[in-house]
């Protein structure tokens, strides 16, 4: 049982909410039974568990811990589960695990596949909203380019409730990204809000990625120049911005409604 809030491993999780920790020591944090559980069908090595046991004795997902294969097991107290613990509400359990690559080229796809791309996403909860909407829409893969955020940034898994572990993702440069897409040849949709077609007048049923950029500048000329076509979404009001993880969602899922899913 560990107690102490000065426990080196402890303080070691607590560092490692910084991406230059993550780097360097090649681990990263899952916070839940469930994300753990999606973390390990995935193929996660986890390294070290901790587990609350006042907590986790009322988690819905108490199987996780006999899934565990020769994983270092820790008894923690509430108050050290506290102290490691990034969200409320939560339900005692916390690993270390290795981070995947992430490269284009380990995508697989399906014959007539979907890819969502962000260009520069800056904020950790945008990223796991559109990893959550991927999962939901079983989308083949969410290419994330020139990032200013870690995927494996806590608040990427919280936000996006282990969608991380559920989707095929990729990180690489927009020019990487770009000769992907020529190779396999998936027309390009970049979202603009002075684009001359509006999203649903697209025909998404054949191979296709819709490209997202920031809220604050939205694409760059590059993906601009390179797009397919340009697309909007039709805007009612006086504000002339959707978040760009909702702006992913009714694109995304008029595709959907489209390949008759």
């Amino acid at each position: 049982m560990i107690t102490s809030l000065q426990n080196p491993a402890i303080r070691n999780i607590v560092k490692l909410s910084k991406s230059k920790e993550r780097r360097e020591q090649h681990l990263f944090v899952i916070e839940g039974a469930r994300e753990l559980s999606l973390a390990l069908q995935s193929g996660y090595r986890v390294e070290s568990v901790y587990v609350c046991r006042e907590l986790f004795d009322k988690t819905k997902y108490p199987g996780v811990l006999d899934a565990l294969p020769d994983t270092a097991l820790f008894d923690i107290s509430p108050a050290v589960f506290g102290k490691i613990a990034y969200r409320e509400n939560s339900d005692g359990i916390v690993a270390l695990a290795i981070p995947k690559s992430h490269r284009p080229g380990d995508l697989r796809l399906s014959d007539n596949p979907f890819v969502i791309l962000l260009e520069t996403v800056e904020k950790p909860g945008n990223l796991g909203a559109v990893l959550r909407t991927a999962d939901a829409a079983a989308v083949d893969a969410v290419i994330i380019c020139d990032p200013q955020t870690d995927l494996y940034n806590p608040n990427v898994i919280r936000s996006g409730v282990g969608g991380l572990f559920t989707v095929q993702t990729a990180v690489c440069t927009s020019e990487e990204a770009l000769t992907w897409l020529q190779q396999h040849q998936i027309s390009i949709y970049a979202a603009e809000l002075q684009a001359a077609d509006f999203y649903q007048d697209i025909d998404y049923r054949q191979p296709s990625a819709i490209v997202m950029g920031t809220e604050a500048e939205g694409l760059t000329e590059f993906w601009l120049h390179n797009a397919t076509k340009r697309i909007k979404i039709p805007m009612r009001g006086k504000i002339d911005s959707l978040n760009v993880s909702v702006s992913t969602a009714v694109i995304t899922f008029e595709a959907m409604r489209q390949r008759g899913f």
